[in-house]
């Protein structure tokens, strides 16, 4: 049996709509920007929520302080521990994918560093988001805590599962490549739900992989593009 996930940051507001995270900082606007502008609009990302998003989050405090330089490059840039944070227009695009409205519960499996999650903060009504990793978890909680996010839950332990009392989400959103079915995960989703995952094998190229789930109960599957995510692990 999966050992039960452990709290890592609780913060989770009453309202529908909780108060926007302070970063505190216009370091780095002009990358940011420039990333922006440079690499995701023109691959075809255009829901302002979302570049708006990506022009607020300052991604150079969810890398190490080596690969600062790197923060807003065009490319992925390792986190530590065999991770990496994805190259930005990955980030862009799956959040786009998501269609989110600012009213979804959303589930993200594979915290990492936090970047994805920070986006999806700004975003969603609610975010829960589990890392199998103690070294990334831990450093990751205290990071989104300091930005005063009031809609974000962390935990500890396997997520390759889900996490069933929180269940069921409107959407999914998994940052690791699996290389068998995600049912359990799947069964997670509401009817109107919408999962991304990648799926395939491990040391080659993926496929991202959008799951819908119908009013019925059932599922349409659509493949979306090649990727390269580094192992979903654990049980499931």
């Amino acid at each position: 049996m999966t050992s039960p996930l452990e709290p890592l940051l609780t913060s989770r507001s009453n309202s529908d709509s909780a108060k926007q995270p302070k970063f505190g900082e216009q370091a780095y606007q002009r990358e940011r920007n420039a990333m922006v502008n440079q690499q995701i609009i023109p691959h075809g990302v255009n829901n302002q929520t979302v570049l708006e998003a990506m022009r607020a989050v300052p991604r150079h405090r969810f890398v190490p302080e080596p690969e600062k330089d790197w923060a807003y490059a065009d490319r992925p840039v390792p986190i530590g521990l065999g991770q990496t944070i994805s190259q930005p227009y990955m980030v862009a695009y799956m959040t786009e994918q998501l269609e989110l409205s600012g009213t979804e519960k959303v589930l993200e499996i594979g915290t990492g560093c936090g970047y994805q999650t920070a986006i999806l903060g700004l975003l969603a009504r609610e975010v829960v988001s589990v890392e199998i990793i103690q070294e990334l978890a831990r450093p990751t909680a205290k990071r989104l805590a300091g930005f005063g996010y009031e809609n974000l839950r962390l935990l500890l332990g396997d997520g390759s599962g889900g996490y069933d009392p929180d269940a069921p989400y409107d959407r999914i959103i998994v940052t690791a490549a699996s290389d068998h079915p995600v049912d359990k995960l799947r069964s997670q989703l509401k009817p109107g739900g919408r999962m991304l995952v990648p799926m395939g094998q491990i040391h080659d190229t993926q496929q991202l992989m959008q799951i819908d789930r119908m009013a019925d109960g059932g599922f349409r599957e659509q493949e979306l593009m090649l990727v390269r995510f580094v192992p979903l692990t654990g049980t499931h």
